[in-house]
C-alpha cells in the first residue's frame, strides 16, 4: 500500500468544494492543492480545508500530486483529465466522463498505457440506498425513475440527459446486466437552449422495462427509483437514503399476504465513500468500483438516448 496520496481539486463550484471538504478530512489522502479559475475561490476553499497551495493552472499540479479530482464543466475534462493522465497522476472525474465516446476512449487508453486508475463520478452507485436494495433485486421486470429538481445555476452547458438522467442509467446498467436493445426517448428544452425535461424507455434483452423522467425544471426535488418484481417491490429514494421492500407471501388456501415495510440503511454520505474508493484505489493500486468503461457505458446509453430524442 502506497503512503499517503498526495491529492487536488479542480473546479470547486457547486460540486467541487465538497471534494475540497472531504479529501481535507480522508484517512490516507492529504489534500495538497485546490484549482480553479476564480483564483479568490480558489484561495478560500484551500484555506477552509487546510490545502497546501491554490491555484489557477492546472499544469502546475504536474510533480506536486499523485492524483486529482476533476468537478469542472464538462468540455473541460478531456483536456485536463488527459493532461494528467499522461503526466503520471491518477484522475477521478465527475460525470460525464467527457463530451464524446471518442474522449472517453482516449482517456481510456492513455490511463491503461500508464497503469493509472481512472474513476468516474457516478455517486449514486455509493449511496447506502442503492447499496442495501442490491440483496432484494433478483429479477426486475419493470423499473421507474424520477429524477426531478429545480431550476440550477450550474451544468446548464449539458441536456438534462447527461446532467441528471446519467446517474439513474448507471445505477441500471449496475443491476441489470443485460444490452439494452430498445429506445424511445422524448426531450423539450424550455428554459435553456438544450433539453431540461426529458423521458426515456428502455428496452433490455431479458424484457425488463426501464421508464426514466428526469427534469431540472420541476417545482419539487425528487430522488427515486422504484423496482417491480413478480412477487415484489423495492423502492429506493436516492435523496434521503431510504428504502421500503414489499413481498408477495403466498398462503395456502387464503389471498396472498402482502409483507414488508422499511428496510434499515447505515447512514453513510455517498459522495465521501466515492472518494474514500478513489483514494484506496489509488493505494492500493487496485481498480475502482466506478472505472473508465464504466463511465463510458452509461455515457454510451445517455448518448443513445439523446439521439433518439433528435430523430423523434
Amino acid at each position: 500500500m502506497a503512503d499517503e496520496v498526495r491529492v487536488a481539486v479542480i473546479g470547486v463550484g457547486a460540486l467541487g468544494r465538497h471534494h475540497a471538504r472531504i479529501l481535507g478530512d480522508t484517512p490516507g489522502a492529504r489534500l495538497h492543492a485546490v484549482v480553479d479559475v476564480d483564483a479568490t475561490r480558489a484561495a478560500e476553499i484551500a484555506a477552509q480545508h487546510g490545502a497546501a497551495t491554490s491555484l489557477t493552472d492546472a499544469t502546475a499540479l504536474v510533480g506536486q500530486v499523485d492524483a486529482v479530482t476533476i468537478a469542472s464543466p464538462t468540455e473541460a475534462h478531456h483536456a485536463l483529465a488527459a493532461m494528467l493522465l499522461d503526466a503520471g497522476i491518477h484522475v477521478l472525474v465527475e460525470k460525464p466522463m467527457t463530451t464524446t465516446l471518442a474522449q472517453a476512449d482516449d482517456l481510456i487508453a492513455r490511463a491503461a498505457a500508464k497503469g493509472l486508475v481512472l474513476a468516474v463520478g457516478h455517486t449514486e452507485r455509493f449511496n447506502p440506498a442503492v447499496d442495501a436494495a442490491r440483496p432484494f433485486l433478483t429479477r426486475p421486470r419493470f423499473i421507474e425513475v424520477h429524477r426531478l429538481g429545480t431550476f440550477p445555476d450550474r451544468s446548464l452547458d449539458i441536456d438534462v440527459v447527461f446532467d441528471l438522467m446519467i446517474h439513474d442509467l448507471d445505477v441500471l446498467l449496475s443491476v441489470i446486466d443485460e444490452e439494452v436493445v430498445g429506445v424511445e426517448a422524448v426531450g423539450v428544452p424550455v428554459l435553456t437552449g438544450r433539453v431540461d425535461i426529458a423521458n426515456a424507455r428502455l428496452k433490455f434483452a431479458g424484457g425488463c422495462i426501464a421508464n426514466l423522467t428526469a427534469s431540472r425544471i420541476s417545482r419539487d426535488r425528487v430522488r427515486k427509483v422504484r423496482f417491480i418484481e413478480p412477487a415484489a417491490y423495492v423502492s429506493v429514494d436516492y435523496a434521503s437514503r431510504e428504502l421500503e421492500v414489499w413481498r408477495l407471501r403466498k398462503v395456502e388456501g387464503a389471498r396472498p399476504a402482502i409483507e414488508g415495510g422499511p428496510v434499515p440503511v447505515p447512514e453513510a454520505e455517498p459522495l465521501r465513500r466515492e472518494l474514500e474508493d478513489f483514494v484506496g484505489a489509488v493505494r492500493e493500486g487496485r481498480a475502482p468500483r466506478v472505472d473508465g468503461a464504466q463511465g463510458r457505458r452509461a455515457l454510451a446509453l445517455a448518448q443513445r438516448i439523446n439521439d433518439a430524442m433528435t430523430q423523434g
